[in-house]
């Protein structure tokens, strides 16, 4: 069976505040870090740029909040 972990926590990659479901860090698979740290982990390892990183983060955030 699946554990959920929901939670508010801070993020120890950007510092944020964050509330939900945590995304595990993919520098060394034990860190639980924040949806959108998460999301530019992911994005990296993909080779988007940063700017393009952001406008991919706040249309989710549009479309989620």
């Amino acid at each position: 069976m699946k554990t959920e972990k929901t939670r508010t926590a801070i993020c120890p990659k950007c510092g944020k505040e964050y509330h939900g479901h945590p995304a595990l860090s993919r520098t060394d698979n034990t860190t639980y870090i924040c949806p959108d740290c998460g999301t530019r982990e992911a994005l990296e390892s993909i080779g988007v740029a940063r700017d393009e990183q952001d406008e991919i983060i706040a249309t989710i955030h549009s479309h989620t909040r």
